[in-house]
């Protein structure tokens, strides 16, 4: 049951790691994006070179998608053991899934948001720009906005998961309570 514990211990642990990452390389991203004055103009043709907030976009995007995989697998699972429905409150579970809709619609938000601020930050040719040949520029605080939304989305997630989670101490001394 120790070893139980400890796992989810360190499952919850990587979901906040990997929210934070994600959280700092948005951060990152907000000061390394493509600025107006880096636009060239030739004619009504533009271009802007890459920056390196795309490659901290892709990354966060990533963070984010496997902290939220992790997240819900593990709440999944809460759910479907078959040990938890004996011992939960009736409150317990809509308060759980209340807060993984919360998380899931932050998730959705912040991942539209970064993927399209990343997106602008790649290389964008003459007649090639981000949409119908144009360039287009990152407005200040997408990337901060972004940030916010991931770390509500993985304080909902990890929220979500430690109230459907398995408490085998406490069934352990339940038991051994009503068998003494």
């Amino acid at each position: 049951m120790e070893n139980h514990r400890s796992g989810v211990t360190i499952t919850l642990t990587i979901i906040a790691v990997l929210g934070l990452v994600s959280f700092a390389l948005c951060i990152a991203a907000e000061f390394k994006k493509t600025k107006k004055k880096d636009i060239k103009l030739d004619g009504k043709l533009c271009s802007l070179p890459g920056s390196h907030a795309f490659n901290f976009g892709i990354v966060a995007l990533f963070c984010l998608i496997i902290a939220q995989i992790i997240g819900n697998a593990i709440i999944c699972r809460n759910f479907c053991s078959r040990e938890k429905r004996t011992g939960w409150k009736s409150k317990k579970p809509m308060v759980a899934i209340n807060f993984l809709v919360l998380s899931w619609i932050s998730f959705v938000i912040a991942f539209v948001l970064i993927a399209a601020a990343t997106s602008m930050n790649k290389r964008q040719l003459y007649q090639k720009g981000w949409l119908d040949g144009d360039c287009y520029v990152v407005k200040d605080g997408i990337y901060i906005g972004s940030a916010t939304l991931v770390l509500l989305t993985t304080s909902l997630t990890l929220i979500s998961a430690i109230i459907t989670r398995n408490n085998p101490i406490e069934q352990c001394w339940k038991v051994h309570a009503q068998s003494s």
